[in-house]
């Protein structure tokens, strides 16, 4: 789905969770990373170009707002 399908299905918004609650992270052109709240921002500069689902590894920091996104299951080297 395209990141402007995705704005379209949730009122302007990006979603921060995919079905059944896998967090979303975003990807700027310029290869920031961003949390759904930063990356729903209308005035995103650079604009938004991807997002990856977060299923697993460690937690990523939103270059907006600092905040960690986590992953759905966690990072597989800690339980190693």
């Amino acid at each position: 789905m395209s990141i402007k399908q995705l704005r379209d299905d949730n009122n302007g918004k990006l979603p921060a969770y995919a079905w059944p609650g896998s967090p979303i992270v975003y990807y700027s052109k310029a290869g920031n990373t961003y949390c759904s709240s930063c990356a729903s921002q209308t005035k995103a500069d650079p604009p938004i170009v991807a997002y990856d689902i977060r299923w697993e590894g460690r937690p990523v920091i939103c270059d907006g707002c600092s905040a960690e996104i986590e992953s759905a299951y966690g990072d597989s080297e800690e339980e190693n």
